[in-house]
This record gives C-alpha cells, structure tokens and sequence, in this order.
C-alpha cells in the first residue's frame, strides 16, 4: 500500500512529461461538470474528475478529521458548485479552488476512513481531454491513519521572504484578509467574504497610506490561501507592530448583526464568539492543512510572557478601533468587544485583533458592506481608531520605558 501511496503522490510528473512533447497547452485545464461526478457503492467511492486538458497532479489523504486531498497544476474552477459532482454520503464538505500561486486543491471531508485505493489520469488522444479518477475504499480507522499523511518532497515549501529592514520610528500594520483561494468564508448573492475582505484590505491600506509614519503589509494580495499559522508567521518574520484580521461572517445561528472586535482569550465571551472561533479554525483544517507532528503552538504562545504586556495593548487597541468606527456613524453590535481562542490572533508580542466588519447574513450589514462608499467610510474610521491608538501607546509605553 505503500508503494501505491507513493506512485499516487508523484507519478503526476512521469505522466506530464509524456504529455508535454505531444501537447502544447495554453490557457487552465476546465471542469466539464457534466462528466464528472461521485459514484459510491457498499465498499467504494469513485471521484471522477473531466479535465479539459491533462494537468501534473497528486492525491492523497490526512487524519483527524478523515480528508481526500488533491492537487493540481492548476484549474479553473469557474462556475463550478459543490452540488455539480452529484452526492455521496461517504463525502462531505467539497471544497475546491486556489490554494498557491499556479496551484489548485480540492478537499473532501470524509464521514467514515475510506482509504485511497487508486488515482489514475487519462488523456483522449482525440480530444486531448483529461479524465482523473479517484477510488477509496472501506477502510479501518487504524488503517486509513497508518497509510495518510502530506507527501515527502513537498512542492511548495513555504519560505518566507525576508523582510525589509524595519525603521524604529515607523509603525508596521499587518492587514489580514481573511479566508482565500479554496477557502471562500461566507457567500451571498454571488459576493464571497474572501473578495469583500481583500477589496476592504486594500481600501484600508490606502487610508493609512495617508498617515505620515505608518506602513502596512497584507498577508494576501490576491485570490490565495494562506494558512492562519503563515498569516502570523509572516506577521512576526515582518516585526509588525499590530495585527488586524478582516472579516464578515455568516450566521445561521441566531441574528447577528453590527461591527465587532475580537481578541485572544482562552474562553470565549459567548457562545456565538466561540462558534465563530470554531468555524474560522474548522476552515484552515478543512482546506487541507496537516496538523500532524507540528509542536502545540497555541500552548507555547498561551504561557508566553509576552502576553502581560500585550494583552492591555491589545484591548486598547479593540476599543480605539471600535471608537474609530463609531466616529463614522458604522452600525455596531450590541455588544462590539468581546473575545475566543481564534488562532490567527495568537502572536503573543504583537497587539492583535479581529475585525468582524457585519455579517453577511444580515440584511442591513450585507447591503453595507458590498457598498463602496460605505467601506470607504469604514475604512476612514480604522485609520482614525489605529492613528488614536498609536499616539496612546507610544505615550504610555514611554512613561513605562522611564
């Protein structure tokens, strides 16, 4: 099973090489919906997957939770739904979309251990269409454990690029976008958290652009997923001296509406915060990211000293952005401030929050929020809450430096 495992996971290479004396290929391989789709009998689940073209691809599954992982180089996923591949009860929650630059992944959640059993690309030699076809098979838990795990050989190692140097009199901003790539966040009506939160990014950083001393980094400027650990890495590997993660969620549960601020604590304020904490973790791990073997980063930064001294600073920071809002008339929540364990504000020296801009399943806050001129608006008021703050630390931070 090893063996097959590892012919998987890296023959794509062998059958690219043959195709590219035979082909020249222009332009991304297309999902012909119509001839794909989901089979399952008692003991098998078949993916298939029609290619307009063949791509370098690789299959393979991760634990905890029980997930079919594949990658390609690369597809456009246009128009493509969950509900175009037809349903499986072995499978559940598919994903698909941009996951590096020049790649794609899709992601099956699995409901019970179905092993891989075999992955094969063909190509028509007519039509020069591609046809991938995935079989899992009924597995143990033992056994689909023992046979998952990422490939050797990574393809993408994630270096970061070192940064700049930093001058001492200038303030780092670190604006997270959140979600990305296969990752969309919320949807409605067409419109994507993911877009909305990059567009919002952008608009934000031009605000603060007009702030003499104040520099600002995205952790992604386009359509790509980035990791909640690599969104805080890049954070610390930048030296940033605040961190403000973007988004506008979705809610079935109960009305939520208004702009909040979260930060970091281990219990969450309420059970709609710590709900919102889950989906956010639930949707890093769902986009495929393998959590085995990595050492307990949220232990380590919980005991960090560091948080004694960031932990004010942060909630300064929470309240001068919410005041910053309020100034430009932003409906707000009933309750703005409030805080859970979400992983991406866990840089213990670096004043971090979460801005939950509305929610996309309120009426009012969805209307906002595709509103240019709005953001625009809302945008003016967190250069104001950051400007508020960054004279406020600096001052406070001085009397403590004597």
């Amino acid at each position: 099973m090893s063996r097959l495992f590892a012919a998987i996971t890296l023959g794509f290479a062998l059958l690219w090489g043959g195709i590219a004396v035979a082909q020249s290929l222009s332009g991304l391989a297309r999902v012909d919906t119509e001839a794909s789709g989901l089979r399952q009998s008692r003991q098998t689940v078949t993916l298939t997957l029609a290619l307009s073209q063949p791509v370098p691809y690789r299959v393979y599954t991760l634990d905890t939770p029980q997930r079919l992982v594949l990658d390609f180089r690369e597809v456009d996923w246009s128009g493509v739904t969950e509900k175009a591949f037809g349903e499986a009860a072995a499978m559940r929650e598919l994903r698909f979309g941009g996951f590096r630059p020049g790649w794609s992944r899709m992601v099956a959640e699995l409901a019970a251990p179905y092993a891989l059993d075999s992955a094969q690309m063909t190509r028509n030699a007519d039509t020069g269409q591609a046809e991938l076809v995935v079989r899992l098979k009924k597995s143990t838990p033992e056994a689909f454990a023992a046979q998952s795990g990422p490939p050797k050989g990574d393809l993408w190692p994630e270096p970061l690029a070192p940064a700049p140097p930093k001058a001492n009199d200038r303030v780092l901003v670190v604006l997270d976008p959140g979600h990305g790539g296969i990752d969309p966040g919320a949807s409605r009506d067409g419109q994507t958290e993911k877009d909305l939160m990059l567009t919002f990014a952008r608009e934000i950083a031009e605000e603060l652009g007009r702030l003499g001393a104040v520099d600002v980094l995205l952790t992604r400027t386009d359509d790509s997923f980035v990791s909640l650990e690599r969104r805080v890495a890049m954070a610390h590997q930048a030296g940033a001296d605040l961190f403000i993660s973007l988004h506008a969620d979705a809610l079935a549960e109960g009305r939520a509406h208004g702009a909040t601020v979260h930060t970091l604590a281990d219990d969450a304020t309420d059970e709609a915060t710590a709900l919102l904490a889950e989906r956010h973790d639930r949707a890093d791990l769902l986009s495929g990211t393998d959590l085995s073997g990595q050492d307990d980063i949220v232990a380590d930064v919980l005991l960090d000293l560091a948080r004694q001294e960031t932990e004010p600073r942060t909630e300064r920071l929470a309240r001068a952005i919410i005041g910053g809002l309020e100034s430009k008339g932003a409906p707000l929540n009933r309750r703005p401030y409030r805080a859970a364990a979400f992983s991406v504000l866990k840089a213990a020296d670096i004043p971090s929050v979460l801005l939950e801009i509305g929610f996309l399943s309120s009426d009012r806050d969805f209307t906002n929020i595709i509103n240019a001129t709005w953001r625009r608006s809302m945008a003016e008021g967190l250069r104001d809450g950051i400007q508020a703050w960054i004279i406020a630390d600096e001052a406070v931070r001085g009397v403590v430096r004597q």
